[in-house]
């Protein structure tokens, strides 16, 4: 009955022993701050770069050109996936990299797209092409003025767009500097974030009524 006893006691002491030194062996150790900021970097850096790069990217409207729609300051999002799926449409406001000089970027709306002839006469834009030979107003809301200019037209070829500014009378476009090539285009204004009064998903947007003609 001793023996029986002994060896239970040692059984027993051996156990906790085992545990206490296994315990002691896996204590975490700190790591020191300087690594978990650089690790934390790395992570966020692997996260938004990309997202930065092919998915969304901030801009700040810097400028008159489209105002009432946008004005100066504006804080915006902008969509840089829509348009690897599908192409830029008639009305869309789009931000680009300026034809002149690629390291400045222009937001202006889509007013005619690849296959379209507009023709500006006075203070009226029409459109003409395959589903409307005979040609249409364009119905634009959004502008306040356009004081009357030089006649002219321009039939736009494959992956070709005509953009002008919401204020005409204080905008840099396609009258100025021709066309816009589909390579430029960065993307579509998907989502003002501020001022906070302003807060808009597809800020600027209008439905193209001419669409289905």
């Amino acid at each position: 009955m001793n023996l029986f006893s002994s060896h239970k006691k040692q059984e027993v002491d051996e156990q906790n022993f085992s545990y206490h030194d296994l315990s002691e062996s896996e204590s975490p150790k700190k790591e020191n701050p300087f690594v978990e900021i650089i690790r934390f970097s790395l992570i966020a850096i692997l996260i938004v770069v990309p997202i930065r790069m092919f998915i969304a990217q901030p801009f700040i409207v810097s400028g008159a050109s489209m105002d009432e729609t946008f004005h100066n300051g504006e804080y915006i999002i902008v969509d840089q996936v829509s348009y690897r799926l599908n192409s830029p449409e008639r009305g869309d406001v789009v931000i680009f990299r300026y034809p002149r000089d690629p390291s400045k970027f222009f937001i202006k709306r889509i007013i005619a797209v690849p296959g379209d002839t507009i023709t500006i006469v006075d203070s009226t834009v029409s459109i003409t092409n395959e589903k409307t030979p005979t040609g249409f107003l364009l119905d634009e809301p959004y502008i306040k003025s356009m004081r009357p200019s030089a006649y002219m037209t321009e039939e736009l070829g494959d992956r070709e767009y005509f953009v002008m500014g919401d204020n005409r009378d204080e905008s840099s476009d396609s009258r100025v500097w021709g066309v816009l090539q589909e390579e430029r285009i960065i993307g579509r204004a998907f989502l003002r974030l501020f001022p906070p009064q302003t807060i808009d998903i597809l800020p600027g947007a209008i439905k193209d009524s001419n669409s289905a003609e």
